[in-house]
């Protein structure tokens, strides 16, 4: 094809990538409280005829409830906005929201919809995927527990069997939390922490809302 275009001497338009500038570098806390921090990532999977089952889940960092997952087809930078919306009738807001560089997140939907709702965005490094680790580690839960387990012969039967899933899920006890079960009164008991700090992002600062990427280390 390039030889061609060559050839006709005809020149194609490229595209040049965003640059995403460097901020300075802050460390990053454990949330004390639930929803104050969430964490966004997209799982994918296939139905019985192929086509493909896009899940948007939604973790709280000091908690690591599946604050929810949503189910559809494809999910749009507006997609995710809504689902936000729907969970401030149930949820509330969280201070802060923690996701990759997918056009979903970083997109003009979400910045406006962050900005004017007081909401500030956290982007990792592109490559990075252990700075959103809180979600990444959560996302082979419903990978291995329900997604792997299920035929799913239409969206509506997906949608039922990972929203079971998710109402079930239980997160057990490991090494490093020691939290309350109950999700209105979560509070950290004890934790030594250590930390490393990131590089941090700010792709949002002309649309007035700033943003940091930071991620934990932690040792209890």
């Amino acid at each position: 094809m390039e030889q061609l275009y060559r050839e006709q001497q005809l020149q194609v338009r490229r595209r040049k990538r965003k640059k995403v500038p460097v901020g300075e570098r802050q460390p990053l806390l454990r949330p004390a409280q639930a929803s104050q921090v969430w964490s966004m990532d997209f799982v994918f999977d296939r139905s019985a005829e192929g086509r493909v089952i896009m899940c948007l889940v939604i973790v709280d960092d000091a908690t690591h409830e599946a604050v929810a997952i949503d189910v559809e087809r494809a999910i749009s930078g507006h997609g995710v906005t809504r689902v936000l919306d729907r969970l401030v009738h149930s949820r509330g807001l969280p201070q802060v929201i923690r996701t990759d560089n997918g056009k979903e997140f970083c997109g003009k939907a979400m910045v406006a919809w962050a900005h004017a709702r007081g909401v500030q965005l956290r982007l990792i490094q592109p490559g990075k995927p252990n700075q959103n680790a809180y979600v990444e580690s959560f996302n082979g839960r419903p990978r291995d527990e329900c997604l792997n387990e299920h035929w799913f012969p239409t969206l509506l039967h997906a949608r039922t069997e990972i929203e079971r899933w998710r109402r079930g899920y239980k997160r057990g006890p490991t090494q490093e939390s020691n939290w309350r079960d109950d999700a209105s009164c979560l509070r950290p008991t004890s934790c030594q922490h250590r930390y490393h700090q990131p590089r941090t992002l700010n792709p949002t600062a002309t649309q007035g809302g700033g943003t940091s990427v930071l991620f934990p280390r932690m040792r209890c």
